[in-house]
């Protein structure tokens, strides 16, 4: 499975994708990832499951587009 996600950090969303979500939260946690590792608190707000990795990175894209973020705020978080 790929999986799309999205992270609430201090102040601001991350959005990524991965094959191994626990794996990916843990790393985020742990501040092994270069983008989220200043971030005191991170939780996991929203994930979704796709079965190949071209849908999953589209929806990622999606959702980091100006559209994507109109129906992330209202129907997601």
């Amino acid at each position: 499975m790929f999986y799309t996600y999205i992270l609430k950090l201090n102040d601001s969303l991350y959005i990524g994708h991965s094959t191994n979500l626990r794996q990916r939260i843990k790393y985020h946690k742990s501040r092994k990832v270069n983008s989220t590792k200043k971030s005191k608190t991170v939780k996991l707000m929203f994930y979704a499951a796709f079965v190949n990795k071209i849908k999953a990175v589209k929806f990622e894209k999606y959702l980091k587009s100006s559209s994507g973020f109109a129906f992330r705020n209202k129907h997601l978080i």
